[in-house]
């Protein structure tokens, strides 16, 4: 029934799930913000909600069965809401919903929207037509600029923030879904972001990183009409006033052009943190992979950056078991990370994406040798992460203080190689502060301080 005049409509519950990647975290953010002036406001509580997105994601195939039964426990709380006159709304939103939305559609009938990652903006109109005659349902294909600029100004929450440049794959690896449902890439142009940088840090942001399936593919219309790369947009950003603080991810190395890598070593608002995924150490496997680099030219690139920036971290994504990888091939991947160094890493195992070339070669590996190989790459990742904070016990770091710490007294923030840091303080108004601490003490997943 419409709402009498002068009388506001009912607001509604929104509830998003989000699974994978920093980029599905942005969009579920912004999914919030275009549903907003619809009356939906955020809720933390799934079984209240008047509308639950899952923002999926197609990487692994775990993620993908858990979506699925997810869906499973949604239909028993929509059918309970209904008993009670309450209608709940359910969307399928990301990657999944771009790769399988007729199979969804079919699979799980409780969903009354797909909706893939270039038409999120759409939403309202979609909304607006399954309520009133349950009319188009799949919104899977839009172009990625016209996505862009139907997006409400973006809502910090907190003090730093992620901004997407870039999106897209055009690198076809082929264990890897994303150039099939994020599409060709594409490149935002250079004075929208700045737009959106500038009211991020109106909003009390410090620190900013720019994201993109290959964040250092960018290639945006800059405002002399050419295209500039992703180290001219830096740069530019750079310039903002109480813009303390850059990042970027994520990066694919054959895009580490010589532009990029002297940023670093020029640019102090560019934190001294690289995440460059390799995924094996294996040229054979790499070549199986369709990586287009090897071993060799990674470890390059690595040397290349740490002249330029001597105190660099570098991070990496690594996969054990692809189909065909030997124990030679393993070893080869032992002996990359121990000639790297890495500060941090995520490792995982290889998992079949039906319509992916891997997923049908032969020589898939059996789950106990996968199983074995991770739990030996994750002890030689986990010994290095921790060398590389204890190696900071002893030094003065700038912290970007972000929240209150766990105990009365103490301030949380992120150290420049993105380490939580906890350190004690009385002073309230710290947040969003960037203060000097010393650090005196490094477990594997976090440092202690002292205020300098």
């Amino acid at each position: 029934m419409a709402a009498e005049k002068g009388q506001k409509p009912a607001l509604k519950r929104l509830y998003v799930e989000t699974y994978g990647c920093q980029m599905n975290v942005y969009d579920s953010e912004r999914m919030k913000d275009v549903l907003a002036p619809l009356g939906y406001t955020p809720t933390e509580d799934q079984s209240s909600a008047d509308m639950v997105i899952l923002n999926t994601c197609h990487i692994r195939e775990k993620a993908t069965e858990k979506v699925y039964s997810e869906l499973g426990r949604l239909r028993e709380r929509k059918a309970e809401r209904a008993k009670e006159g309450m209608d709940t709304t359910i969307v399928v939103a990301g990657c999944v919903a771009q790769a399988e939305g007729e199979e969804i559609m079919a699979r799980a009938p409780v969903v009354d929207l797909v909706v893939g990652p270039q038409a999120y903006h759409k939403l309202p109109e979609l909304i607006a037509k399954a309520a009133r005659a349950k009319g188009e349902r799949l919104a899977a294909d839009f172009d990625a600029e016209a996505k862009f600029d139907s997006l409400p100004e973006p809502k910090a929450e907190g003090v730093t923030a992620f901004l997407s440049v870039q999106e897209g794959c055009d690198k076809f690896c082929t264990f890897c879904v994303v150039p099939y449902t994020r599409g060709a890439e594409f490149s935002r142009p250079v004075d929208a972001i700045v737009a959106e940088a500038r009211s991020l840090v109106r909003q009390g942001v410090r620190e900013i990183t720019l994201l993109g399936q290959n964040v250092n593919a960018f290639h945006g219309t800059g405002p002399d009409g050419k295209d500039w790369s992703l180290a001219q947009l830096l740069g530019h950003l750079a310039k903002i006033d109480r813009l303390d603080r850059l990042r970027y991810a994520t990066s694919h190395p054959n895009e580490m052009t010589d532009d990029l890598i002297a940023l670093h070593g020029e640019e102090e608002k560019l934190m001294p943190y690289l995440h460059l995924p390799v995924q094996t150490g294996s040229d054979r496997v790499l070549k199986a992979m369709n990586r287009k680099h090897t071993a060799e030219r990674f470890l390059a690139i690595i040397d290349k950056i740490r002249k330029a920036r001597p105190d660099i971290a570098v991070s990496s994504d690594f996969i054990v078991g692809f189909p065909g990888e030997r124990d030679q091939d393993f070893e080869d991947t032992l002996k990359l990370v121990r000639a790297t160094g890495f500060a941090s890493a995520f490792s995982f195992k290889y998992s079949r994406r039906p319509g992916t070339p891997a997923a049908e070669m032969m020589a898939q590996i059996p789950e106990d040798v996968k199983d074995a190989r991770l739990q030996a790459l994750q002890a030689v990742l986990r010994d290095q992460q921790n060398a590389f904070n204890q190696s900071q016990i002893g030094r003065t770091l700038p912290v970007l203080v972000e929240r209150p710490g766990r105990r009365p007294g103490q301030s949380q923030g992120r150290s420049p190689y993105m380490q939580a840091v906890h350190f004690e303080s009385h002073r309230p108004d710290l947040i969003g502060e960037i203060v000097p601490v010393t650090i005196c003490a490094a477990s594997l997943n976090s440092l202690t301080a002292e205020a300098a």
